[in-house]
């Protein structure tokens, strides 16, 4: 025996399967897609079996991309989950047969009166004949030996149920930004979070004029919540530098007397690095991490200060923590 040789015949059986439904394709997938995109509820997917197990991974992949959907077991929902079943939900039913014991759930969704829409490979069954719509992915051969196991029909299942998913967000048009939003632990939530999203703000983000002494500038800093820097603004408001735990440190050792009495425009950074509140919080990182800073002030179109972003802020996006 080839082993190698009987591997490749599975995934080749499978890709058969896989041209033969996208070959197959036609209106009813187009009606089924428009039907989804119309609902006001939420998309439920059900089944049982290997069947039931791509549904579940379907209704993720319906739910990760805009959809919303939630799997329901079959046998759960005979035994009171069907009341989760609103009349404004569509109810996805996958069954190769379509006749397993899904069947016994058609009557009380007619009751309830919510649509149902199938993907099946048998077009003459009972869950065929009381859905609304048949997605019928057709007579496919089985990878398995004993042509018992299901193996080329959940690979078409769940091709069909991304190109269902993967269809409806293109509809909805959905950016990078709204995909990022149902993924806030992933790499694409955190690389697309905004500063906005991350920033101090309020009494985290402390801002005293420029006039004010350095003791006054150290106090507004060491306030609960705050990074241990303080923007210093003009008569108009707008940023015209920074102070920082480094510079008071620094100021310090050459300073001598007097340091904390001294206007802290004198000791100031001035014409510091500044981002705005709508720039990604990756790119902050990045110039905070090549100028050797912590701390970052955030500025509206105006000059004025709206936030600050500290370097630590970062590393808590990157471990999946909540910026408060």
């Amino acid at each position: 025996m080839d082993l190698v040789e009987s591997g490749r015949n599975v995934i080749e059986l499978e890709s058969r399967a896989l041209q033969q439904v996208a070959a197959s394709l036609g209106k009813e997938f187009a009606d089924a897609v428009r039907m989804i995109y119309a609902c006001k509820g939420r998309v439920i997917v059900t089944g049982v079996g290997k069947a039931g197990i791509v549904g579940q991974k379907v209704s993720a992949t319906l739910a990760s991309t805009g959809t919303p959907s939630y799997w329901m077991h079959a046998v759960d929902a005979r035994h009171g989950d069907l009341g989760r079943v609103l009349p404004e939900d569509i109810v996805l039913v996958l069954s190769n047969s379509g006749e397993t014991e899904v069947v016994q759930l058609l009557v009380p969704l007619k009751k309830i009166n919510t649509k149902i829409i199938a993907i099946t490979g048998n077009r003459a069954s009972t869950l065929a004949k009381y859905s609304d719509m048949v997605l019928d992915i057709g007579r496919i051969e089985e990878a398995c030996p004993l042509g018992l196991a299901p193996t080329c029909t959940t690979t078409a299942m769940l091709a069909l149920g991304d190109a269902l998913a993967l269809t409806l967000f293109k509809m909805r048009e959905l950016t990078k930004e709204d995909y990022a939003l149902y993924h806030p632990g992933g790499e694409l939530g955190r690389k697309l979070i905004k500063v906005c999203d991350a920033m101090r703000i309020n009494e985290r983000n402390p801002v005293v004029p420029q006039s004010a002494t350095v003791r006054e500038a150290v106090k507004a800093m060491s306030t609960k919540g705050s990074p241990g820097a303080v923007s210093l603004v003009d008569e108009k408001g707008k940023l015209v530098g920074v102070f920082t735990d480094g510079d008071l440190r620094r100021q310090v050792l050459k300073a001598g007397p007097g340091l904390l009495d001294r206007p802290v425009c004198e000791v100031m950074t001035r014409n510091p690095r500044t981002v705005k509140a709508d720039d990604l919080a990756a790119e902050a990182y990045r110039v905070m991490r090549e100028c050797r800073i912590d701390n970052l002030p955030v500025v509206n179109d105006s000059g004025v200060p709206v936030g600050l972003i500290d370097v630590q802020d970062w590393l808590d996006v990157e471990r999946g923590f909540d910026v408060p």
